[in-house]
């Protein structure tokens, strides 16, 4: 069976957008990210505003007991902070850059999740006033049994 011209161009045309959609359609497959907030907190919303600018798709709900939450998803005491998020098996406490929890979903390191403890000034959501010095900050990975630094920053900038 002969391929004509006409053919095997329109199959060369449709094999190489294929290859450039691709990429595209996988990126429209933003991640989805569950968090669970304190109805008083709007730094929270500051951090869900971060992460959907970032791609991903957020989908909050507002809790009174976010003790219950964090004992439920195994956050260490010393790694808690005003919001608790879930993704794609992993939990995800407080102020974390977007950065971050896209590095943890490409790498898939064996632990819970990833932790920013307290509010630092200038992580997404505690943005500060214009011109002020943001707080240095680790972002921490934990598994129950062991932490170790995943990442740290300055603000949103990766340091």
């Amino acid at each position: 069976m002969l391929i004509t011209r006409r053919a095997f161009a329109i199959g060369a045309l449709s094999l190489a957008g294929a290859t450039l959609l691709r990429p595209a359609l996988a990126q429209d497959a933003s991640p989805a990210i569950s968090i669970k907030k304190d109805p008083w907190c709007g730094c929270c919303t500051g951090w869900a505003r971060h992460l959907e600018q970032a791609g991903f798709v957020v989908d909050i709900e507002e809790i009174e007991e976010m003790e219950a939450v964090k004992d439920n998803l195994g956050v260490p005491a010393e790694l808690r902070s005003c919001h608790t998020a879930t993704i794609d098996g992993y939990v995800i406490e407080g102020h974390v850059p977007a950065e971050a929890i896209v590095a943890l979903l490409d790498q898939r390191p064996q632990v819970r999740g990833l932790a920013v403890a307290g509010m630092p000034i200038g992580s997404p959501g505690m943005e500060g006033p214009a011109g002020s010095e943001p707080d240095q900050y680790a972002v921490v990975a934990f598994d129950g049994s062991s932490d170790f630094v995943f990442m740290r920053f300055a603000g949103h900038q990766r340091v």
